[in-house]
């Protein structure tokens, strides 16, 4: 006979295999923690010197200059740090923002993917990962 309340245990027999809070919304959660960082580095060092991050012989940002996209990174690098806590704590709203941030963040490397063309490319399938996560593993009464 089961110990868990048979609330917890009629729920958990109406999910589908692998739905709920379990190791693969931790894992989009470290992903999504790692984009930001990545995110964030990069666009502090944009910010601070452009040259260092610039590419020989690429042609640059495709939108504006590195420091407009350094500040967007930065920014948009620390909301995806703080949103991936809210997913380890298993916020509901969490699972929503990370996937919009992740959209965001797929959508800004195409602003750079002239400057850096396999770094972009390995930054939209982390997102692409993390934003398939979030959903396939979605819970629906969290």
């Amino acid at each position: 006979m089961s110990t868990e309340p048979l609330s917890a245990r009629t729920r958990s027999e109406r999910l589908p295999a692998g739905a709920g809070t379990n190791a693969w919304i931790a894992f989009a959660g470290i992903l999504l923690f790692l984009n930001g960082c990545f995110g964030a580095l990069y666009g502090l060092a944009a910010i601070l010197n452009d040259d260092v991050v610039t590419v020989g012989g690429g042609t640059g940002v495709t939108i504006w200059d590195f420091t407009a996209w350094g500040w967007i990174h930065l920014v948009l690098g620390v909301v995806m740090m703080l949103v991936s806590v809210g997913l380890f704590t298993g916020m509901g709203a969490a699972r929503w923002l990370a996937i919009g941030f992740a959209m965001l963040n797929a959508l800004a490397q195409f602003a750079i993917i002239s400057a850096f063309p396999l770094w972009g490319i390995l930054l939209i399938v982390l997102d692409v990962v993390i934003i398939y996560q979030l959903i396939v593993r979605w819970d629906p009464e969290a």
